[in-house]
């Protein structure tokens, strides 16, 4: 087998290397196995990741059984309960691809032949997955699991209900609800990811939809057997992807991304899964605009699950209904069954082998719970690249919206706004200024639905941002991530208090409803509220790309809306 990591025997890299190997107790006679990065996204801040080390000791084993030479090596290692108190957070989606850059320093810089990617909590499924399109070395990505919940096993809570009440209460007095800190000290029981289906398990069933994770990995109790099953698949699936030389450019297609496009709506994932898959699919070379992809699926692709934070059900109804293999068996007939995956097998064969839906908890295309898209991606005039909305399953708010507009420039001035009772049913409240390059990295605005819900606005106020808002956020109509944001130029950034901006989420769109010619006429946008920064989000905000290019990094004529690098 030819390797790129095998030098010629006598070549200063050989001889450096030996030294370096030899050294650290591996064998003269293994030094010309495949060398697999096991890629450990981990650190001890956060309960995501606190199992990572025993699977990377497994893995370690199971390769080294299969004639392989593992290395373990670390990345950056993101949690959003952790990592967004600097900044205001600004420093969690860079951290995304702050991982693909680690991983390409290390798995670039050392000629290895493979990776196996250890994905746990929101950033790292994506940057695992981008890394591995833009480097296209054989890649299997390990859904490393979500934790047991209070909610799960009796209590009251998860870490995500914890989360609702920690915002709620910090716009009341400001005392200390004990109720609260004992939810918070049961509200997670073990390692893992997050129990409810927001980010980390929406990409977790994404990479398996693309085929890039072994078939039924995901979603999946860390630390149980089904999991060990799946990392020890996933090793003999990236041995076998060596020996084929399957790597992930064949795997990740436009077909591969259409298919976690349909999974994402049948199953009301998060609506960071656009942002990522169009990154995801900008890496891997393909011109495939995922928004627009989003906007027409989502009419077509009717809900087969009804997960909280979107509808009553746990992740762990999910897990034992099927989880993603189930789904996809339901889908296939509105799916690209041909694509290749890691395991061997084209998404056609397995999902044939994976058991039928419940009817419960997984439904069939010909009784789901809503034909209406939890993911909605606009556009129009306001949003001519795109903005998203999230909607409960089933939907029973209203489908259109339109309101004067009500301009704020921070989540802050905003919440201030709600408390002073400046905002009344009917309007549509504008928070801009906060998306990928004026945050940079986009501001959350959360806790301002949080307060327009305790004053009883969420359903009578529409919400606009050019900033993110949490995957738990569906009450009303709230559209996030509008592009071109205000900083860069977009229309979002000449919109006046008292504007008229109609919402129609049956048609997809999102317009303001002032004349062009009006428009020309007013002064260009100016930030008026910014988080400080330094360092790595100076370095961020001169190099990301729009939302319409997934946000990658990267030089400005390096990239078209739709992804092509």
């Amino acid at each position: 087998m030819e390797l790129r990591s095998n030098f010629a025997a006598n070549s200063a890299h050989a001889v450096t290397r030996r030294a370096q190997w030899v050294s650290l107790g591996i064998e003269p006679a293994d030094l010309d196995r495949p060398k697999v990065a096991i890629v450990n996204t981990s650190n001890d801040l956060a309960a995501c990741f606190a199992h990572l080390d025993d699977i990377v000791a497994m893995l370690k084993e199971e390769l080294r059984s299969l004639g392989m030479l593992p290395f373990e090596i670390r990345t950056a290692a993101p949690s959003d309960f952790i990592t967004s108190a600097g900044r205001g957070g600004r420093y969690v989606l860079p951290a995304r691809d702050l991982i693909a850059n680690d991983i390409e320093v290390v798995v670039e810089g050392a000629q290895l032949d493979a990776m196996i990617c250890l994905s746990s909590c929101d950033k790292t499924t994506p940057g695992h997955l981008m890394a591995a399109g833009r480097m296209n070395v054989p890649t299997v990505i390990v859904p490393c699991g979500y934790q047991r919940s209070g909610l799960a096993e009796g209590g009251e809570a998860d870490v995500e209900e914890v989360f609702l009440r920690a915002a709620q209460q910090a716009l009341g007095s400001g005392k200390t609800d004990e109720s609260l800190i004992d939810l918070a000290d049961g509200a997670i029981r073990s390692p893992g990811v997050c129990s409810g289906l927001a980010t980390a398990n929406s990409m977790h069933m994404a990479a398996e939809a693309l085929g890039m994770a072994v078939t039924g990995s995901a979603p999946v109790r860390a630390l149980s057997d089904r999991m060990w099953d799946g990392v020890r698949r996933s090793a003999r699936a990236v041995a076998d992807l060596i020996e084929r030389d399957i790597r992930p450019r064949d795997i990740i297609t436009a077909g591969s991304i259409t298919n976690a496009v349909r999974l994402m709506l049948a199953v009301g994932g998060s609506i960071n899964t656009v942002k990522h898959l169009q990154a995801v699919a900008v890496e891997a070379g393909l011109g495939i605009d995922v928004w627009e992809t989003y906007r027409v699926l989502g009419r077509e692709t009717p809900t087969l699950c009804s997960i909280r934070p979107n509808g009553t059900d746990l992740i762990e109804d999910l897990d034992d209904a099927g989880g993603a293999a189930t789904v996809l068996r339901e889908l296939l007939p509105l799916l690209d069954g041909d694509q290749l995956t890691v395991d061997g097998h084209t998404l056609a064969e397995n999902a044939e082998a994976a058991r039928p839906g419940d009817g419960t908890v997984i439904r069939g295309l010909d009784d789901p719970f809503s034909t209406d898209p939890s993911i909605v991606v606009l556009r129009g005039s306001l949003a001519e690249q795109g903005a998203v909305v999230k909607r409960p399953i089933p939907d029973p708010g209203p489908r259109r919206f339109r309101g004067p507009a009500k301009v704020f420039h921070s989540r802050e001035e905003g919440v201030a706004a709600v408390v002073e009772n400046k905002i009344q049913a009917g309007d549509v409240a504008i928070i801009r200024g906060i998306g990928v390059t004026g945050g940079p990295a986009m501001g959350m605005i959360s806790a301002f639905i949080f307060a327009l819900d305790g004053r009883g606005l969420a359903s009578e106020v529409a919400v606009v941002t050019d900033g993110q808002m949490s995957g738990l956020v569906n009450h009303g109509i709230g559209v996030g991530e509008v592009s071109p944001e205000a900083a860069a130029g977009g229309p979002l950034g000449l919109v006046e208090d008292g504007d008229l901006i109609e919402i129609d989420l049956a048609d997809g769109r999102i317009d303001l409803l002032v004349d062009p010619e009006v428009l020309a006429t007013r002064p260009p946008f100016t930030p008026q509220q910014q988080v400080e920064t330094t360092g790595f989000l100076d370095q961020y905000r001169a190099t990301v790309q729009p939302l319409a290019c997934g946000a990658v990094l990267g030089p400005r004529a390096g990239l078209t809306p739709g992804g092509v690098r």
